[in-house]
Order: C-alpha cells, then sequence, then structure tokens
C-alpha cells in the first residue's frame, strides 16, 4: 500500500470516528483544488481531541509547484499545497494529531 494510500484510510477513519450523529452535520473535511494551481485542505476541529491544540504555521517552499503551509486557526486545520503536496499536507495532519490527541 503507497503512502498516499495510508494516509487516506487514516484519514477516513479519523473522520468517522469523530461522526456522532452531531458533529458530521455542521462540521467536516473539505479538499478542494486551487488555481495556481495546487490544493486547499480544511479540517474542522471543533469537538474533536484536537480542538484548541495549535499548529503554528509552517512553510516548506522547495519550487513553484513543491510548497506546503499549514496552520491551525478558528478551531480548524488549514493546508495549501503545491499539485503533487496533497499526500504530504495530510501526513503533517495526521502525525500533528497523533502527537495531540
Amino acid at each position: 500500500m503507497s503512502e498516499a494510500e495510508h494516509v487516506l484510510d487514516w484519514l477516513q477513519g479519523w473522520y468517522a470516528a469523530q461522526c456522532d450523529e452531531d458533529w458530521e452535520h455542521e462540521w467536516g473535511v473539505m479538499i478542494e483544488t486551487l488555481d495556481n494551481p495546487g490544493w486547499s485542505v480544511r479540517i474542522d476541529l471543533e469537538g474533536t481531541d484536537l480542538d484548541g491544540q495549535e499548529y503554528p504555521r509552517q512553510d516548506r517552499k522547495r519550487s513553484e509547484h513543491d510548497w506546503v503551509t499549514v496552520w491551525t486557526s478558528d478551531k480548524t486545520f488549514h493546508a495549501a499545497c503545491g499539485p503533487g503536496n496533497l499526500t504530504e499536507a495530510l501526513t503533517l495532519f495526521r502525525s500533528w494529531a497523533a502527537d495531540n490527541s
């Protein structure tokens, strides 16, 4: 199994663990494309074990299309990244979540 499959399996499990017949109606996980090009990830932390935890802004810029920025604000984990960096961004969330849950 590739790293991408591992992190997606983990994210699916994390999401399912949050679903309590209330959380999923108000909050969730959003993955969208950016027009520069790249990805945007927003993961709501309200009502989870990560509620109130901070992830200081971290920027990793290696080239025009190889970059990742992650941070938390307003009880949300945010990631923006290049077109080939979605797995890296989700892996950063997984590592941070494991360290803070």
